[in-house]
């Protein structure tokens, strides 16, 4: 039995989180949860966002399924984690703009994947799309170095590393061969960001080179986003730094249906967060009308990544045959049902399976 972190979070988060925890105990999965809250609202009840049992229990159990957590546009808002300084009896304050970083820094999630596949009844504009995108998690201008050069310059540093690009390259070339994946493009801007972007690329084709099966190519970003809109069936994987891949990810998902339907993990050497990639959407939370697949293909990913692999097939299957019948779909994929129905019949599918 393995146990799982569950952090509900804000808005729509304990919805579709107690979607995704149904369905998973539905699917035959050896799955505990132990939850551990998390976000705004934890932050107005106890000061931070983030308690220490928060990483207690990623730390223990290792893995963890966390619903959107809600960060306010304009205000200030910390997240902050105090831990043992250098000196006996001292302690050192580190802080951080969201729950999402500061778990990614702390536990040193260095890999963001992102697939973006169709799915029936889903929307997009598209076909044929199966795309699975790998995003440097850890360093390039999210690291947030900025500082006032003068009153009215802005300066902001970016920053890659040699041993940045050979984890991530090395951890998509891994992925891709467990999966049986077989082309990977890699995005840059080394024609203008020659040091930067231009060590990215060739640390990452150096590494890759190591992979003979796997066919490597790379993209300018710009064109890079240019042909996913005009044909995004003809890619594999994709493999981009930290701003990159944050914003092409996006697009990616807008290409299969839009967040409703993308699911996210952020891995790294011994712990893993597995995570809906859309937001807390406070102004729905509670009318029983989210989306969630999202959160459901998270979990998924999760289930695959501890091993139940013939559970996460289970619930893909399941979910598939719901999207194909379309008589339990949210509003937003052109149905009337709510996320409690919608979750009500993937877990009827399991159990008739």
């Amino acid at each position: 039995m393995k146990t799982i972190t569950l952090i509900p979070g804000d808005g729509i988060g304990p919805e579709v989180t107690a979607a995704a925890r149904a369905v998973v105990d539905a699917s035959g999965a050896a799955i505990a949860w132990e939850e551990a809250p998390a976000g705004m609202k934890v932050g107005q009840e106890s000061g931070n966002p983030l308690p220490e049992s928060v990483f207690a229990s990623l730390e223990r159990n290792r893995v963890a399924l966390k619903g959107p957590t809600q960060t306010p546009f304009g205000e200030p808002y910390r997240v902050w984690r105090e831990v043992p300084g250098p000196a006996a009896g001292a302690s050192t304050t580190r802080t951080y703009p969201s729950v999402t970083i500061a778990l990614r820094r702390e536990f040193e999630l260095f890999a963001n994947v992102r697939p973006a596949k169709n799915h029936p009844h889903a929307g997009g504009r598209y076909q044929g799309v199966d795309i699975v995108l790998f995003r440097e998690n850890s360093e390039d201008l999210y690291l947030g170095l900025e500082r006032m050069a003068d009153p009215d310059t802005a300066e902001a540093t970016k920053r890659i590393t040699r041993a940045g690009c050979v984890r991530i390259a090395r951890f998509a070339a891994d992925y891709m061969q467990r999966t049986g994946r077989k082309r990977v493009t890699i995005g840059h801007k080394s024609n203008v960001l020659k040091l930067t972007d231009g060590m990215f690329l060739k640390v990452c084709e150096e590494t890759l080179a190591a992979s003979p099966a796997l066919a490597v190519d790379s993209r300018v970003i710009d064109a890079l986003c240019m042909e996913l809109v005009v044909k995004p069936e003809t890619f594999d994987c994709l493999l981009l730094p930290n701003l990159y891949g944050d914003i092409v990810s996006d697009l990616a998902a807008g290409l299969v249906g839009g967040l409703g339907i993308a699911p996210g993990a952020n891995i790294g050497a011994n712990h893993a967060m597995f995570e809906a990639v859309h937001g807390s959407a406070p102004d729905i939370a509670g009318q029983d009308i989210a989306n969630p697949m999202s959160m459901i293909l998270s979990a998924v990913m999760m289930l695959r990544y501890v091993g139940e692999g013939a559970a996460a097939d289970r619930v893909e299957r399941a979910l598939a045959a719901v999207l194909t019948e379309g008589k339990a779909l949210t509003r937003d994929l052109g149905g009337k049902a709510g996320t409690a129905a919608m979750t009500a019949a993937i877990v009827g599918e399991l159990k008739r399976r």
